[in-house]
């Protein structure tokens, strides 16, 4: 009978949606949210990815643009990537390169956004890798580029190479040249395949092998760790675990061990997957909470996700009775 069960209700807590929001535990919010965002050269000039949904290249004007509609829906942060119009990694530390113009633009024209600038080589090196053979020449590089972005009026730059080291060259050259810019280190990057429309818009895609010789094992989680405290001990303030979805797992160990901010990236293959799931009419647009909030869930304090746009315009909806 109804009185004598031995069991714990817990569909009382799901029978309608203010039920199921009064026991909800996990809540996004807007400024967990980074845009990442493809700058290229020119103005006025915007180009389609084919492979992301609603995601272009764009001019730094347009850019500006776009950033200034987020902020009025809620952004906080964004993600520069500099995208070439030709090859030359000497062009990646250019004070008037592509991101540093961007940089010193969007930070004129837009107040109180965070501007976090992508430290790597890929997209500038005519071979497509993030490194130029020796570990350390590229660490060298590497802290030049971070301390031309940091010159530019970067908030925080963020180095995603996977090199040895990369942490200690850029603080020691930030440091000697008197900038206090934080690190947010890509401290557990690993080498997935979900990073194939990532390359078709940085156009970074290696001329030949892979990048599984520095960038992660996906078998490995310990060694995430192992990553992640090399990287703060150099001196990172912030860490990245890439991609997200796959690794919720590498997220909850990381958060439960360090006590730094934690950012997830949602990355581009996961958002293809996603959007094809949602166009092909095989799960709804809910999809995208669920995803967004999983990480969250993980532990992540902050999230870099294609999704962004969609997130800021939806999570009150999602969130609200």
């Amino acid at each position: 009978m109804q009185g004598d069960k031995m069991f714990k209700s817990f569909r009382e807590r799901r029978v309608d949606r203010a039920t199921r929001l009064k026991y909800q535990e996990t809540f996004l919010s807007k400024e967990d949210f980074v845009f990442p965002l493809f700058i290229v050269s020119g103005r006025r000039r915007k180009e389609s990815i084919q492979s992301m949904k609603n995601i272009y290249r764009m001019s730094v004007d347009l850019a500006i643009e776009e950033v200034e509609s987020l902020k009025e829906k809620g952004l906080k942060s964004i993600l520069i990537f500099g995208v070439p119009d030709k090859k030359g990694v000497e062009l990646a530390y250019d004070d008037e390169g592509i991101v540093q113009n961007a940089v010193r633009e969007i930070k004129s024209a837009v107040k109180d956004i965070t501007v976090i600038t992508d430290v790597c080589l890929c997209s500038y090196n005519p071979t497509g890798h993030c490194h130029v053979g020796d570990n350390d020449k590229t660490c060298e590089i590497l802290a030049k580029v971070a301390l031309s972005h940091a010159r530019a009026g970067a908030d925080i730059v963020a180095p995603s190479d996977m090199m040895d080291g990369r942490v200690y060259y850029i603080r020691k050259l930030l440091d000697e040249n008197g900038f206090s810019t934080p690190i947010l280190s890509y401290a557990a990057k690993f080498a997935s395949n979900l990073y194939g429309p990532f390359r078709e818009a940085a156009d970074s895609t290696p001329a030949y092998g892979d990048r599984k010789s520095y960038q992660m094992n996906y078998a490995n989680s310990f060694e995430a760790l192992e990553e992640i405290e090399e990287d703060i001990k150099e001196g990172a303030l912030m860490v990245m675990i890439k991609p997200a979805m796959s690794y919720l797992d590498v997220i909850h160990k990381a958060k439960e061990k360090f006590k730094v901010p934690l950012y997830a990236y949602n990355v581009s293959g996961e958002y293809a997957m996603v959007n094809y799931l949602i166009d092909s009419g095989l799960a709804k647009e809910d999809l995208i909470y669920e995803i967004l909030i999983c990480i969250k869930r993980a532990g992540a304090d902050k999230i870099v996700s294609y999704f962004t746009p969609y997130i800021l315009e939806k999570i009150d909806e999602y969130q609200s009775i």
